[in-house]
């Protein structure tokens, strides 16, 4: 068994929707990113990463190739998803936690967990997609930006003789 724990946060700009779980929410800003900006999707990949010392996000996937701009982070998912595979290992359940003031998530998780299930192949019931404010402290609670934390446990699928 492995574990791995992401974190990600980005700033909001103009814009009309944001994209969390691979979900697209109307919203009256964007979030300001050299990708799509799934602060949820990137705090998966970079706990998908950490659990079998992969590096980041950023590493794999680096801000300033011009390859990865506006790209979806279901992508990036699909991407590190399949060296978490190619290292012998299967995802057993993920936790996470979205931060911001607005928009309110709770209309969308069951979309942003039905998503991610179906990108990794594992069933809803291991998908745990949360959402909170920050009681109005700090720069989310401000509402100039939003965060997200994710918690992974993998299993090997080696065999033991």
């Amino acid at each position: 068994m492995r574990v791995g724990f992401g974190f990600d946060t980005h700033r909001f700009t103009d814009g009309d929707e944001i994209i969390l779980g691979g979900v697209t929410i109307p919203f009256h800003k964007s979030i300001c990113a050299h990708s799509d900006g799934d602060v949820l999707l990137h705090a998966l990949c970079d706990a998908l990463l950490g659990a079998l010392a992969l590096g980041d996000i950023g590493q794999h996937f680096p801000d300033n190739d011009p390859e990865f701009a506006d790209c979806s982070s279901t992508g990036l998912l699909n991407s590190v998803y399949a060296m978490v595979l190619a290292k012998g290992y299967v995802l057993s359940n993920i936790d996470s936690v979205v931060v911001c003031e607005q928009p309110k998530l709770a209309p969308s998780i069951v979309a942003m967990r039905e998503n991610i299930a179906a990108q990794l192949s594992v069933s809803v019931d291991c998908v745990s997609v949360k959402a909170t404010t920050n009681e109005g402290l700090g720069f989310i609670g401000r509402g100039e930006g939003l965060s997200a934390q994710v918690v992974v446990c993998l299993l090997s699928t080696a065999v033991d003789a």
